[in-house]
């Protein structure tokens, strides 16, 4: 028999330690900022210029392009290289687990990635980092270079469903895995919360690590209420050995 197959679920609270806050937390950015939320929220996005460009600075201020990965994003890579049949579910739009040496094809982008933007009328992909560029150089709301379009990073916005391929992949891994290990998420927005449930129906024994309680914790074979980066490095480490 192959080794078993874990699959991680992660969430904003494992790229804290790299400077991106999360949302939901006591320090989340939506209890600091109330109305940030506006600020990816699609129909406000596309409706009114200043959201727009309020929003831009935002993504410029949070300087998410240069996060580096920590110890939790390193933990998975590792658990990758010993060997360990590995799926990242993430909710994160930050490429850090990707940067940490995760197999790009074995990271599943739920919200998507706020590393590249696209024009929301023709489609046309280009990097966020030219858009902040333009940003920089006196554009305060760059649009589509091909067409002249509305241009949004290339997350999903409130408002926006999940890319219905990449759900579904991501609900086969569930219903597939072993192992399934939920990290720094509040498992609260759907559907990637369910995904947890999902794993935890079809056998998978489930592990939970976050600060604050889940609704998913009475599923779990093991809740963890210590910080991500030296607990997930211990359990998966206990995970590869055990399997």
């Amino acid at each position: 028999m192959g080794r078993p197959l874990v699959a991680v679920l992660s969430g904003a609270g494992v790229s804290t330690d790299s400077g991106i806050p999360d949302y939901r937390g006591p320090n989340g950015l939506w209890r600091r900022e109330p109305g940030a939320e506006k600020l990816v929220t699609y129909d406000a996005y596309m409706a009114d210029p200043e959201v727009r460009r309020a929003s831009w600075r935002m993504r410029r201020d949070l300087g998410l392009l240069n996060a580096r990965p920590n110890a939790a994003h390193r933990a998975v890579a590792d658990l990758e290289r010993a060997g360990v049949p590995v799926r990242v579910l993430t909710q994160n739009v930050d490429g850090l687990h990707q940067l940490a040496g995760v197999s790009p094809r074995k990271v599943l982008e739920l919200h998507g990635t706020a590393r590249a933007v696209r024009c929301t009328r023709c489609a046309a992909r280009s990097t966020m980092a030219e858009a902040l560029e333009r940003l920089a150089a006196g554009e305060p709301d760059p649009d589509c270079r091909s067409c002249g379009g509305v241009l949004q990073p290339a997350t999903v916005m409130f408002g926006q469903r999940l890319d219905p391929e990449v759900l579904g992949q991501a609900m086969a891994v569930a219903k597939g895995c072993e192992v399934f290990v939920a990290v720094g998420t509040s498992l609260q927005v759907q559907p990637a919360a369910s995904l947890a449930g999902i794993a935890a129906e079809h056998g998978a024994r489930l592990f939970v690590v976050n600060a604050e309680p889940t609704p998913y914790d009475a599923l779990a074979v093991e809740v963890v209420r210590e910080p991500i980066g030296t607990a997930l490095p211990a359990l998966l480490e206990r995970i590869a050995r055990e399997g």
